[in-house]
């Protein structure tokens, strides 16, 4: 069986397999009886026969050569003995058609006119009585193993075509996969940058406002811790519901994910901020109205990161957050009395994070310094869906 494969799948095989069904073919008048006035049947004449089928097995590699070998092969069979004839010129039949498959051009029209010029001058000279209808069944042989060779090209031409086609669009899908996976794993940093970076700033305020607060202020102290461990849970928490995605639960079902914070948790998180750090006023202007959880999610995020940037540089007392719900836009505003955008150059990275976020609802985000040149104001603007626009 392995043998029987190697050979089936052997690139020669299909070639050896078309010369022995052509020299079955050509065998036919040897084992036909025939009668006394016919040309003999001889082993010299079956040898020259089988000369003009041997060629085949190299007509896919070099189709011309093999079609030039037939021609000759033949008309050294008409000029050397006076053998049996053939029904259907056979082997010319097939190099004609390999010539018309696999050649270029140039190549394929000299040979199938010097294909037809020999078959003319062969019946021709031949001189029998029918001539003239044996040239022209012979011309329509030729004609249609050349325009059967013709369609087979176009045939594979065209399944090629598809085949590569199909290869880009797997191509195409595979990229655009991996850019879907790239543009997620750069929101999962985003968020992980945006929840890491505001925890962890509470978190030393309020470590560092607890030793001061154990001698001063019990009572506060206390408040400081209860701060530091709800910081925690609340970032572990969004740190659960965001890595949940990348990962399933031991019986292979999702993993249960935790909803996005919205704006309706903003005067949850001025009021984390507030102990022992900047006071943190919000209010909402316009006409308030639900939105959708993505917008609801950026707003928040975009907040957030506005106040881990106070509480890490700018030193503030005071930071208010403004929301004015506008035609179409979703406005925030967070203004603090800080040292100002001078003698902060480390909120860049948030800023460029926030200006993505925005311009993730087709909106924008600009900063610089606060009202009379004193403090910081950030500046985002977010575009509401038509569901989302109030009366």
């Amino acid at each position: 069986m392995t043998l029987a494969r190697h050979l089936l799948a052997h690139p020669r095989t299909p070639d050896l397999g078309t010369a022995a069904l052509v020299q079955i073919a050509v065998s036919f008048p040897w084992l036909i009886p025939r009668s006394p006035d016919q040309a003999p049947a001889t082993l010299a004449a079956y040898g020259l026969t089988t000369l003009t089928v041997l060629p085949l097995v190299w007509r896919r590699r070099a189709p011309l050569s093999v079609l030039l070998a037939v021609l000759c092969a033949q008309g050294l069979y008409g000029l050397a003995v006076d053998g049996p004839g053939q029904t259907l010129p056979y082997t010319s039949m097939v190099a004609l058609y390999s010539v018309a498959a696999l050649t270029p051009g140039p190549h394929r029209q000299v040979a199938g006119t010097l294909t037809m010029a020999v078959a003319v001058v062969s019946v021709v000279w031949r001189g029998r009585d029918d001539w003239l209808r044996e040239l022209m069944f012979t011309l329509v042989v030729f004609c249609a193993s050349y325009v059967f060779g013709r369609l087979t090209r176009t045939r594979q031409a065209y399944t090629r075509a598809v085949e590569e086609r199909a290869a880009e669009l797997e191509r195409a899908n595979r990229i655009e996969a991996e850019q879907a996976a790239a543009r997620e794993r750069a929101r999962i940093a985003r968020e992980m940058h945006d929840v890491l970076s505001h925890a962890v700033s509470i978190m030393i305020v309020q470590a560092e406002a607890g030793p001061v607060a154990v001698r001063t202020a019990p009572e506060r102290a206390e408040a400081a811790f209860d701060a530091i461990s709800e910081t925690g849970r609340e970032a572990m928490t969004q740190l659960r519901g965001m890595l949940g995605v990348l990962r399933d639960t031991p019986d292979g079902s999702p993993a249960p994910l935790a909803p996005q914070p919205g704006i309706e948790e903003l005067p949850g998180l001025a009021e984390r901020v507030g102990h022992n750090g900047p006071q943190v006023s919000h209010f909402s202007t316009g006409h308030p109205r639900p939105l959708s959880p993505a917008l609801g999610a950026t707003a928040y995020r975009i907040v957030q990161e506005a106040l881990t940037n106070v509480v890490k540089h700018a030193g503030a007392q005071q930071v208010t957050v403004q929301l004015h719900y506008g035609d179409g836009q979703l406005t925030i505003t967070v203004t603090d009395d800080g040292r100002g955008p001078a003698t902060a150059p480390g909120a860049g990275h948030g800023l460029i994070g926030v200006r993505e976020r925005a311009a993730a609802h087709d909106g924008s985000a600009t900063a610089g310094p606060g009202p009379g040149g004193r403090g910081f104001r950030l500046t985002a603007v977010l575009v509401t869906s038509p569901s989302e626009v109030g009366s």
